[in-house]
């Protein structure tokens, strides 16, 4: 790191900051509806965004600063196996072809603003409803904080905030200051903002992946020396571990691992809500699917930027720094290899990247709770209104609880964050997916499941140890009866699915009450054009 603030940097970053917040401000007038205390005008834009808007929305909602700096990071530090992201975003876009839509139209025609929203009515039950609601506020907040932390991460290396010997105030202000601007303008103009932001964001990445993935290599002798630098670097042996450091490729030991793992967030990635918000707010299935078609191309530029993981570990970035931050390690190689000023637009990059999904996931989870908690056991009679205003304010609540996850827990394995949260998600795909298709799930069923696998995923996540964390140190652990390593929410899905299987056959011989379905076989499969399909449907309609 250079000595001192990289001021050329800072002043870029600084420029494109301010315009985005701008922007943010901004969105609040940007097709403002006369009906604007709707929570589907703050929460959903309305759910009114074409194909052009989705595309970048969707994009700035799933390709977050955990792009930029988690995964070029793992890659950095253990190899090939960092790259698990990218099979993952490959197999989830066929997965969400099938049900997305089907969502998309039941939760058009009955108002549905959440995923617990549809799983209430499907399925009669409140208390299934809360447990997906609880669960998608829990997941959410560590993903923020990831955002929060790639933040911190291009500030530290401009020399803002301060090393590890500064007070806690300075150290931490970069996600004091990060706060507070998710927290105005989300507060301002509702998920407006974000689809606003994402169009800066999105080509502020392709331009700087362009250039990185040429510029770099040109620098350090191209990807023959890369590669070549990064198995040496691989090969020498962790001390904390006493195994050497990575491989270019997964060991036969790795392939479960690196498998399951790679199933497994692709289940468990449009159960978040914030994927969820961006699906509802288009204006038609028809967007849905178009957008299922042409995402993958996310998936390239993700292979290139876990590239940069290969290419900071080539050019020596925290070579002989005993506990070196690999968060760092990106902006850092952007800062080395970089001029100043495109560095700065890097950086903006990274940053911008983390406020567009950040902006979203707060939003999602204060929707999850006004809809779910304070509508449903709180104030049954609330007004759009007043649902409007509870979501605006815990939206800024949310953002607070990330970053308590970011004060107290270790940055420098942030990607275990979103794992962790990915654990528990994952563990309400039977509810959402397996209703959408079918009725035959008991509500009961579902949720014993449900407890048993976030019961066994978070037991067996804390008893996970790393060099640098005791307790939540990864995501994988030995899979019982086959004894190889593997992820471990995949393993707490198969028996949350077990469970839930075992259950309903049992509770229907019993002839457990089912609770009433308010949807109907038409519901899953209209389109907006469907006279079926009420486009104008008050907010709280399907309560």
């Amino acid at each position: 790191m250079k000595d001192g603030v990289n001021g050329v940097a800072l002043a870029v970053f600084i420029f494109f900051f301010l315009v985005v917040t701008v922007l943010g401000f901004l969105a609040a007038r940007w097709r403002r509806a006369e009906n604007a205390l709707h929570l589907d005008e703050w929460g959903l834009g309305g759910r009114s965004f074409g194909s052009w808007i989705t595309w970048f929305l969707l994009g700035g909602d799933l390709y977050t600063a955990y792009t930029f700096v988690a995964v070029p990071a793992a890659v950095y530090a253990a190899g090939a196996s960092g790259f698990f992201a990218v099979p993952y975003t490959i197999l989830v876009y066929p997965l969400i072809f099938t049900f997305l839509p089907r969502l998309w139209s039941v939760s058009h025609k009955h108002g549905y603003v959440t995923t617990s929203d549809f799983v209430r009515g499907r399925f009669g039950s409140k208390g299934l409803s809360l447990a997906v609601a609880v669960t998608g506020i829990l997941a959410t907040m560590p993903y923020i904080a990831l955002q929060l932390v790639g933040i911190q991460a291009v500030l530290d290396v401009m020399g803002v905030g301060g090393g590890e010997s500064s007070n806690w105030f300075i150290k931490d202000l970069p996600l004091l200051i990060a706060f507070g601007v998710l927290a105005a303008y989300t507060y301002s103009s509702g998920l407006r903002a974000p689809a606003l932001i994402a169009f800066v964001k999105d080509t502020l990445i392709y331009i700087v992946i362009a250039v990185a993935i040429i510029y770099i290599p040109i620098k350090l002798g191209g990807f023959d020396d890369i590669f070549a630098k990064a198995g040496d670097a691989y090969a020498q042996v962790n001390p904390a571990t006493g195994k050497p450091r990575g491989s270019l490729a997964p060991g036969d030991t790795a392939q479960w691992a690196y498998g399951t793992l790679a199933l497994g967030s692709a289940l468990a990635l449009f159960m978040y809500p914030h994927s969820i918000t961006a699906v509802l707010s288009s204006r038609s299935r028809d967007v849905i699917r178009r957008n299922t078609t042409v995402l993958p191309l996310y998936s390239l530029m993700l292979g290139l930027l876990a590239m940069l993981g290969f290419m900071a570990l080539a050019s020596g970035v925290g070579a002989g720094v005993t506990g070196y931050n690999g968060q760092l390690a990106i902006p850092q190689l952007f800062e080395n290899m970089f001029p100043s000023w495109f560095a700065g637009v890097a950086f903006a990059a990274i940053g911008i990247g983390a406020l567009v999904p950040a902006a979203i996931m707060s939003i999602a989870a204060a929707n999850l709770f006004t809809r779910n908690i304070y509508k449903d056991f709180l104030k049954p009679d609330a007004t759009p209104a007043q649902e409007t205003q509870v979501s605006k304010v815990v939206s800024l609540l949310v953002k607070v609880g990330a970053l308590v996850f970011v004060l107290t827990m270790d940055k420098t394995v942030a990607i275990n964050f979103q794992l962790l949260g990915g654990i528990w998600i994952l563990q309400t795909f039977p509810a959402l997916v397996g209703g959408l298709f079918t009725r035959w799930f008991h509500r009961w069923a579902l949720l014993a499941g449900w407890a048993v696998g976030m019961a066994y995923g978070t037991w067996v996540a804390y008893g996970v140890a790393s060099p640098a964390q005791k307790h939540f140190g990864g995501s994988s652990d030995t899979i019982p009866v086959i004894g190889q390593i593997g992820y471990i929410g995949l393993t707490a899905f198969v028996l949350n699915v077990v469970v839930t299987v075992v259950l309903t056959f049992v509770l229907r011989a019993l002839k457990a009450p089912e609770g009433v379905d308010e949807t109907s076989k038409a519901d899953f499969t209209a389109d907006a054009g469907d006279p079926g399909v009420q486009k104008d449907l008050p907010v709280g309609a399907g309560h």
